[in-house]
This record gives structure tokens, sequence and C-alpha cells, in this order.
């Protein structure tokens, strides 16, 4: 008979450049690890699934980009809506990765490295905490009272509607909105509207007072909106570690102690960066693979 240890859970971060996949052990360390391209989903699967075989997982947790199905009734449980990345548009993580036969358990990326900041990173113990990565795109992932948020779908926060500055020529990226957060502060708005890379843009403050200004204003809403004990900043853009006295500073004069909370009065404590090496995704989609192991076990006696 098998002991405890030698159980193996399989686990997918999958963004739009790459699939990160992970054989992890109850305890959550990881075992093995590989990075594939996101190419087209026939190729991409294939080198997914030689991946998995060749283990024995006993369950598959996925944190995906979007929009995605994520209503477990739903036939459509597991498939990708209207992504931009239009090859993968319709394709199901269920259907296709049937072959493995385990249980799956699927929800956003963001929603995924939110869960696993949570569970395993230094805001464990918290309620009710905000997610944001701002890299290419912009997602945000939500748990309130200890519990990933859903509604009609899943949350669509880098859609929000932010105000543009008079001293920005860049007309918006995303091609639904004129001044929304993501097309006016992801990684390929900044490139677009400086010319360079982030990391080449290091040293110019004004690139970065501009960043913080459209950051902060989105972060002011989503405080008052959601009211988060801690939101927690990831993604490509964040390496800038410079962004986040700025993102504070502008946050704490938006609010003008509007809202007065203990969390607030630590903005260093408040607004942080990741805690987990950019495991924080590969660590949530764990947990939710994980947990529908024994959900499918507790079924089953």
């Amino acid at each position: 008979m098998s002991n405890d240890n030698d159980l193996l859970f399989g686990a997918i971060e999958a963004g739009g450049t790459k699939m990160i996949c992970a054989i992890l052990n109850k305890d959550a360390k990881i075992i093995k690890e590989i990075t594939i391209p996101t190419t087209t989903p026939e190729e991409t699967i294939k080198k997914i699934l030689s991946f998995f075989s060749s283990h024995k997982i006993l369950s598959l947790g996925i944190g995906t980009f979007g929009p995605v199905d994520l209503h477990k009734n739903s036939e459509n449980y597991g498939t990708i809506l209207n992504t931009p990345k239009l090859a993968w548009k319709n394709f199901s993580y269920i259907k296709e990765l049937s072959s493995l036969n385990v249980p799956m358990s699927i929800e956003t990326d963001v929603n995924a490295s939110c869960l696993g900041e949570v569970i395993y990173g230094s805001s464990k113990g918290l309620e009710n905490v905000v997610y944001i990565t701002i890299g290419t795109g912009i997602g945000i992932g939500i748990i309130t009272e200890g519990k990933l948020l859903h509604g009609m779908m899943h949350p669509e926060g880098g859609h929000i509607i932010i105000s543009k500055m008079e001293n920005d020529n860049m007309e918006s990226i995303c091609p639904y909105h004129k001044n929304c957060f993501e097309g006016l502060a992801n990684g390929p708005a900044l490139k677009k509207r400086h010319g360079k890379e982030g990391d080449e843009l290091k040293n110019d403050n004004n690139v970065w007072e501009l960043e913080s200004e459209y950051i902060s204003q989105a972060l002011y809403n989503i405080i008052l909106i959601l009211q988060p004990q801690r939101i927690i900043l990831g993604g490509g853009v964040m390496h800038q570690e410079q962004l986040f006295p700025l993102i504070r500073q502008k946050v704490k004069i938006k609010l003008n102690n509007y809202l007065q909370t203990k969390e607030l009065e630590n903005m260093d404590e408040y607004i942080v960066p990741c805690s987990l090496n950019d495991k924080q995704g590969i660590l949530g989609s764990f947990k939710i693979g994980i947990d529908k192991y024994y959900e499918e076990l507790n079924k089953n006696k």
C-alpha cells in the first residue's frame, strides 16, 4: 500500500506565452517542473500529455489565461472563451487532457496565484486578498471571505476604466476600451508609449510616475469596493521595485484618510510584492487540484 508521501499531483500554470507544468507531492513540494511554450493547442497539449503521462498523478489543477468557463455544472466547464489568442478559442482542457484519466479542477491564472499566496505565502491566514498581475496583460484574482470570487464569470479587473492623464498622448492598446487599466498600464503599453522595455527605462522617473498613477487609480477603486486586507502585485512590470513606494504614496493620497483601518496604517505591509519567487501560480494550481482529489475520494467512500 502506498504511503501518503508517495502521492503525486499535477499542476499547470497556463500562460499566454508559456505553460509551466509541475509534479508535486502532497506537501506542495515540487518534484519536477518543465516549461512549455504556448504555441498551437495541438502542439502544446501533446507536450503536456507527454510530461504528465510519465508520472502517476492523482489529480490535475490548472490555472489558465482566460476568459474561461468556470461554472462546474456547465457542459463547457474548463473551456477557453472569447480569447484574443484565437487558436485557443473554444479549447477545452477537460476534453483535451481526458486521457490522463484523473480528476481535474480549473481556475484563472490570477485566481490561482492569489490562492497560492494565501495558502503558502506571506498572506497566509488572510480571508480577503486581491492579487494583481501586471505584465503582458493585467489580471486580477480575488479571495473574499476565504473563497475565490466568481460571478457571471470571473473577475476581469484589468478592464476597469481609469482616468487618462493629460500628459499621456498614447492611445490605449486595448481593442475594446480607450482608457482601461490594461490598455494604459500593461507591459506592451509601456513599450508602445516609450519605445523601450521596462528594464531599459528603469532610471526614467517620469515613466514610473505615470505608471504608478494608473496603478494607484485602479487600486483605489479596488480598495473601496472589495475592502481587501492586502493587495499583492506581481507580473513583469512589478519587477520594477521602484514602483511600490510610488504606488503606496499615491494610493494614500487618493484615499485621503476616508478609510481608517489598521491595515491601511502600514502601506508597506498592505501593498506588497509576491512572496513565493514566482511559484504562486503553480502552487495555487496544485491546491485546487489536490482539493479536487480529496473531494472525489470522499464522494466514493
